[in-house]
């Protein structure tokens, strides 16, 4: 039997949102819709503000990266692009320094697709530049559903080649450094195998190797260290207020450990701005090669267990709940 298939239809955009301040912004600004687009440009958003100025401009949406902390704009139109909106985008692009700007719009010219292209092509790796089309699709009386499609993006691959070839230049890179980068990018590897819900960065030379937990200041953190043969897995906070946030969590310590079925070692590091909670496997030397699967699948094991157990809630801390209680 010929199985029976609905048909796709495209939803006029100002038939759901008829105002892009009121009803689009406002939308694409929610925790779940902020998560759609940054899916389809490959970047973990957290909302900082909405109807934002940076100079003389109100940003419609800001973000930060939450794998760096860089900032992140988002301008959008409900109707095809214009040169207004292109000079706002140099602008705050000049205000914040290094920024990754997304322009989302119901449809792009050529002109200024090719605009978009053209800067990512002529500025370095403290700016990025992506174009967005939006669109509402439905099948038969079905509820409609966005799709943003990229119209134009960095070049990241020519970027990664500058970054590689700008440090070979400036240092000549030790065996152990070497070796570090080989390191992470084979626990990279083992992550994409077993699909874990964590999105890889790109393997750098260097003793530790960071994942994104939802939140700025938050970071999950591999590391390896060959003098005193260990390795390990922890939860950096290196917000200003990072004793404060460690607090939140020890009040929920027992059911943390429980749920990640581990012991951590939570630690305040009065004498730097940040806080740690740790897991670290003692007599373990990264150097030695024959034994990176057995310490990646270790690493790996750990890293799935802290996202568990600590994602979820670093997302809902609010440092009111302090004030409150003091």
């Amino acid at each position: 039997m010929t199985p029976s298939l609905g048909t796709l239809r495209k939803v006029d955009l100002r038939t759901i949102w008829l105002s892009e301040s009121s009803d689009f912004t406002p939308w694409l600004a929610k925790a779940e819709n902020l998560s759609i687009l940054g899916e389809t440009i490959g970047i973990e958003l957290e909302l900082e503000a909405q109807e934002k100025y940076v100079g003389p401009f109100r940003a419609d949406i800001l973000c930060k990266d939450s794998d760096n902390d860089s900032w992140v704009l988002i301008e959008n139109q409900l109707e095809r692009t214009d040169h207004n909106h292109l000079g706002q985008l140099l602008t705050y692009a000049a205000g914040l320094q290094t920024v990754t700007i997304v322009w989302v719009a119901a449809k792009f010219t050529e002109e200024h697709r090719a605009a978009l292209d053209w800067l990512n092509e002529i500025t370095n790796s403290r700016f990025r530049f992506f174009g967005l089309e939006v669109e509402l699709w439905r099948i038969a009386d079905s509820m409609p559903a966005p799709r943003f499609n990229v119209i134009s993006k960095p070049n990241d691959w020519t970027r990664s080649v500058e970054r590689a070839a700008s440090q070979i230049d400036s240092e000549a890179l030790s065996e152990t450094k070497l070796q570090q980068q080989r390191y992470w990018q084979g626990l990279n590897q083992l992550l994409e195998e077993q699909g874990v819900p964590l999105r890889t960065r790109t393997a750098r030379p260097q003793h530790w190797h960071n994942f994104s937990i939802g939140r700025s200041k938050f970071k999950l953190c591999t590391k390896v260290n060959s003098q005193a043969h260990v390795i390990g897995c922890e939860l950096f906070i290196s917000h200003v207020r990072a004793n404060d946030f460690l607090e939140l969590l020890m009040a929920d310590r027992d059911a943390i450990e429980t749920d990640a079925g581990l012991t951590f070692d939570w630690q305040e590091l009065p004498e730097r701005i940040g806080t740690r909670v740790e897991i670290v496997r003692d007599n373990t030397d990264f150097t030695k090669e024959s034994e990176w699967p057995e310490q990646h699948a270790w690493l790996a094991d750990k890293l799935v267990r802290m996202n568990k157990a600590f994602r979820n809630r670093i997302v809902a801390l609010d440092l009111d709940d302090i004030e409150a209680a003091s």
